[in-house]
């Protein structure tokens, strides 16, 4: 993979087209003055020591050497360097519900908005720990593997809304039979757990079922619910109305708090009520460090390989070189024939 770490740096590439422009300007004007004074040819003649290549050299030189140094600022990176760490944590599975009725705003400011700035806290806590990400609706799809990359986890996050689920309902035991895959290996000493966060609404499948399974395979169950038992309206995104039925009325969605409980019961773990507190959150993690933590191997990471060193040394070689060339003839050198050095040394031979 490669990337520049500064690449604001490259808007100074302008420069090189204009100092083009500029110089071949320049020339046009010196050629003109010129002709005011006689015929060019003939002026060369009293200006034996001017050159008219030198110059162009010199200043394609410095140009490209620029050039570098643009690209030497920009910070070139090329693949990255992965690394083994071990570490002792624990393993989290988060399923957030994403579906339309996670809008509703019984919660400040809806009930998606909070449910995500409870899981970025959650991950700033799991400093040493795997966290992964599965959204779910009517379907259910994985959207981070498990990894210790926290700053993915938080870049993944800050992307979800409901447009990512183009079938509406809330499919509770998919998304946890999809937890239970993304761990892998069944049997392991490091503590596992799950994580659903979810209103409960137009409940699908056999959630029930899905946690006991999770729980016969050492995965603890719990369940954040998101919104208050009394509901509220489910705004339409970019408009004043409301999501209305067939009849007409407006849809008001409600916690299904029963439905949570169950869930958590079965999978081993406790149900907590989200609200405008962290009160939840703090619940949930209170729970999840009784897990055992044990060693977890893992390859994160570290950095990109820098790559503007030979840059940084073909710019220093091109300065080098266009210090020690003069913008005029040398005239020791000049006076060096090479055509006539070869037929002395031919004459010398013989």
């Amino acid at each position: 993979m490669f990337r520049f770490a500064h690449p604001e740096f490259l808007f100074l590439l302008i420069l090189i087209p204009l100092l083009l422009a500029i110089f071949l300007f320049q020339e046009i004007r010196r050629k003109r003055s010129l002709k005011h004074f006689g015929n060019p040819a003939l002026l060369a003649a009293f200006m034996p020591n001017v050159s008219r290549f030198r110059p162009h050299v010199k200043f394609y030189i410095q140009l490209l050497a620029l050039l570098m140094i643009i690209i030497v600022l920009a910070r070139p990176q090329f693949g990255s360097k992965v690394e083994t760490e071990k570490r002792h944590g624990i393993e989290v599975m988060v399923a957030l519900d994403v579906s339309n009725s996670m809008m509703a705003q019984d919660i400040i400011p809806n009930r998606l908005e909070r449910a995500k700035q409870n899981m970025s806290r959650l991950i700033d806590e799991m400093e040493n720990d795997k966290i992964g990400l599965i959204v779910f609706a009517a379907d259910a799809y994985v959207q981070l593997p498990i990894t210790v990359d926290r700053v993915s986890a938080k870049m993944f996050l800050s992307s979800i809304s409901p447009q990512m689920a183009p079938r509406q309902g809330t499919a509770v035991g998919a998304a946890i039979n999809m937890a239970v895959k993304a761990f892998g290996e069944k049997k392991t000493p490091v503590g596992r757990a799950i994580v659903v966060i979810t209103d409960g609404e137009n409940h699908e499948d056999d959630a029930i079922a899905a946690a006991n399974l999770a729980r016969e395979n050492g995965i603890v169950v719990h369940v954040i619910g998101m919104g208050k038992p009394e509901g509220a309206p489910i705004p339409i995104p970019g408009t004043t109305n409301y999501r209305r039925d067939k009849d007409d009325k407006v849809v008001v969605s409600k916690l299904n708090e029963e439905m949570c409980r169950e869930v958590a019961r079965a999978g081993g773990g406790i149900y907590a009520r989200a609200d405008n507190t962290n009160t939840a959150l703090r619940a949930i993690s209170k729970e999840l460090n009784k897990l055992s933590k044990e060693e977890i191997t893992t390859r994160v990471f570290s950095d990109y390989n820098e790559q503007f060193q030979s840059f940084a040394l073909i710019a220093l070689l091109l300065l080098l070189a266009e210090s020690f060339m003069f913008g005029r003839k040398n005239k020791v050198l000049s006076k060096i024939k090479i055509f006539d050095l070869k037929e002395k040394l031919n004459k010398i031979d013989d």
